[in-house]
């Protein structure tokens, strides 16, 4: 994502969705044993065969993203990918923290910190809300890895990640950021965010509730191991379970981004067109409710 994040693409995801199975750490994790030749980006701009109904949002929707180049919750534009960082050291979450959260965040996304563990064949998995406070030195470290600052861009002093993670903890709810926790450890940083209500949706045949993710895997031993698309999997299927609301998890990593763009299709996102954001050209993937038990 770009200095202003206007979600107009989508998981930034280049290095911090895809962390799946490439050594290629530059953006994410994308897996080795993934599929690269699955799905080819098409020419075609904007939407795709199957996504062809253009949504006309609310003015009360549209008011929210009259802001270009920001989400209004603090989001950088979408061109983000996952990298890597030196190993964690701090201690432990063996238990997510109680969070207090925006009442918007309620509203729009649900209360992420009641979500609770999920079983993945990597082991059990926790979506932890930010506190700036506690995990600033953690994600600001992530941040300023060489192999992350290009799709990140919140490389430098720390009050430059605390800027972006506070804009979100006190916006209005459509983007919540959170610390991955497997077995204990916080190993990665999500976004999950309301892409309908993004300026993403200006980009994209947009549906009510699609919801939107970002993912950074941040410790070196987690990568290269198809943590990335196992991860994606896990927490676009959880998304689905709490939100019922919500028929398609999207994610727009960057075209340059293989190794992401191979992530996602590991997890069972389908490569539905190429869009142009204003920070890059994207991959708009998505896993679709009606599909999840087919890819």
């Amino acid at each position: 994502m770009s200095a202003t994040r206007a979600r107009t693409k989508s998981a930034s995801v280049p290095s911090a969705e895809a962390d799946a199975d490439s050594d290629a750490a530059a953006d994410t994790e994308a897996d080795p044993d993934a599929e690269t030749g699955a799905a080819t980006p098409s020419t075609d701009q904007g939407t795709d065969s199957e996504d062809t109904l253009e949504l006309r949002l609310p003015e009360e929707l549209l008011a929210l993203l009259d802001t270009e180049g920001t989400d209004g919750g603090g989001h950088r534009e979408p061109s983000r990918d996952d990298g890597t960082a030196p190993l964690n050291t701090a201690q432990p979450y063996t238990t997510p923290p109680n969070t207090a959260l925006t009442p918007a965040c309620g509203d729009l996304l649900g209360n992420i910190a009641d979500w609770g563990p999920v079983t993945t064949p990597a082991g059990v998995f926790h979506l932890v809300p930010v506190q700036v406070e506690r995990d600033l030195p953690l994600i600001s470290r992530w941040m300023n890895d060489p192999a992350v600052t290009a799709f990140w861009e919140l490389a430098g002093p720390q009050r430059v990640t605390e800027e972006h993670l506070r804009s979100q903890v006190t916006g209005d709810g459509r983007s919540v950021p959170c610390l991955g926790v497997l077995g204990g450890t916080p190993m990665s940083y999500w976004e999950i965010y309301r892409a309908d209500l993004d300026p993403l949706a200006r980009h994209y045949p947009a549906r009510p509730h699609d919801t939107g993710i970002h993912l950074l895997i941040g410790e070196v031993p987690h990568r290269g191991r198809g943590l990335g698309s196992t991860l994606l999997r896990a927490l676009a299927d959880l998304v689905l379970d709490k939100r019922p609301a919500c028929a398609r998890v999207i994610a727009e990593p960057d075209l340059r981004n293989i190794p992401s763009v191979t992530a996602f299709l590991s997890a069972g996102f389908r490569f539905s067109a190429e869009i142009d954001l204003p920070a890059k050209r994207a991959a708009l993937m998505v896993r679709e409710r009606s599909l999840r038990d087919l890819l």
